[in-house]
């Protein structure tokens, strides 16, 4: 199987850049408050370290990168100059498609915006603009270092810079929000023309502040109320809902995100950063764990790197967790391709969803059901413990 690896598992590429200018209350994400100058040039020293060893280590024949994403933490917080040395040395070591999709996160800061242009003139074609609303004082809450007319004001920077691919990031169900609140930031970043936005849901996640010191936030069903009306005015818009979170004008949903829920491959370079990567199916698929302090990462210790066998046993359940994210769901096919597994380790369960009513089927094309994209833990737990021992 390892022969055929290249063409029926795509393989991208996920970069980790740790740092911010403060942590917000809400981020459970492996970010750290700059407290020093930045080290730019051993950081992206470490990274092209770190690529070269997993490249060593995991990949047997070659492999055409599908997709980049630089995440983080703020990766736009470091120069133009020396994210070019990053993506000139990825290059150098695995080869990009054509259609390459290269995404860089950003925050809406004048610090960041600035170097918009810059990062076009290097070969980024995708910024991710972490806005989460354009209500000042959501964002005091929120702990944000930008004002909403600076958000406005590094969207039109993005445009002017040459970027017709961009996503912002939103959240709902904030702090002293309403229904009205959230209805109005998603007005607002339609009205600016992404091609892509991102809703989320305030959670209180635990090792946060406000997990130790949760904000008042709205109920439930106001929450639940709030998506509804949200998504429905981005539909009206022509946003079309592609996975729980991400709503995408045509043709312009994240390939890298449709790689990463479709169980495809990605490695995972930076402080903390996670990969999956296939060797042989079904086998020989693994999950990688890098170190999450930068100070440790930055020691370039190979003892340091985490390497998890994915069992068998584990594979129904990781497959359909991923794939059930997406609107479009998955066919089997795609099962036996990205698990080496029968189809007949996932028949039982699949079964039983069906008959709960919680997925759709058509010509063995599985997606749920609005009941069931509502209650996706209840169809996940219908996977936990598959019996793969006749597939």
């Amino acid at each position: 199987m390892q022969s055929t690896l290249s063409t029926a598992i795509p393989l991208s590429l996920y970069i980790h850049f740790p740092w911010c200018i403060q942590k917000c209350p809400y981020c459970d994400f492996n970010s750290h408050a700059v407290k020093n100058a930045l080290p730019e040039i051993d950081y992206i020293d470490t990274l092209l370290w770190d690529l070269a060893a997993d490249l060593q280590q995991f990949q047997e024949e070659p492999r055409m990168l599908q997709s980049i994403f630089m995440g983080g933490g703020t990766p736009s917080l470091f120069s133009a100059q020396q994210i070019q040395r990053l993506l000139s040395g990825v290059e150098h070591l695995i080869p990009f498609v054509d259609d390459m999709e290269i995404t860089l996160e950003a925050n809406p800061g004048t610090f960041e915006s600035d170097k918009f242009a810059d990062y076009r003139a290097i070969g980024i074609n995708r910024l991710s603009i972490g806005i989460q609303s354009f209500n000042d004082e959501h964002l005091k809450r929120l702990g944000r270092v930008h004002t909403s007319e600076e958000a406005v004001q590094a969207i039109t920077g993005a445009r002017q810079a040459g970027f017709d691919n961009f996503n912002l990031d939103l959240m709902f169900g904030l702090p002293e929000s309403s229904e009205r609140d959230s209805l109005r930031d998603v007005q607002q970043a339609i009205k600016l023309q992404p091609s892509h936005i991102s809703l989320y849901q305030l959670t209180l996640e635990p090792n946060t502040y406000f997990h130790k010191y949760p904000p008042i936030l709205p109920s439930d069903e106001v929450i639940f109320n709030e998506q509804l009306a949200c998504q429905k005015l981005l539909a009206e818009h022509g946003y079309q809902q592609y996975e729980i979170s991400a709503y995408a004008q045509k043709g312009k949903q994240c390939k890298h995100n449709i790689n990463y829920w479709s169980f495809g491959d990605y490695l995972g370079i930076g402080a903390g950063a996670h990969g999956k990567i296939t060797r042989s199916l079904p086998d020989d698929i693994v999950r990688t764990l890098k170190p999450k302090q930068p100070e440790q990462y930055l020691q370039r210790s190979k003892g340091d790197r985490l390497v998890q066998l994915v069992t068998e046993s584990d594979l129904p359940l990781e497959f359909v967790m991923n794939h059930l994210r997406l609107k479009q769901g998955f066919i089997l096919e795609t099962y036996t391709q990205r698990t080496g597994l029968s189809v007949q380790s996932l028949q039982p369960a699949l079964s039983d969803c069906l008959e709960q009513r919680l997925l759709l089927e058509h010509q063995q094309h599985y997606r749920c059901s609005e009941k069931g994209w509502h209650f996706l833990d209840s169809i996940l737990e219908n996977f936990l413990g598959t019996d793969i021992t006749d597939a």
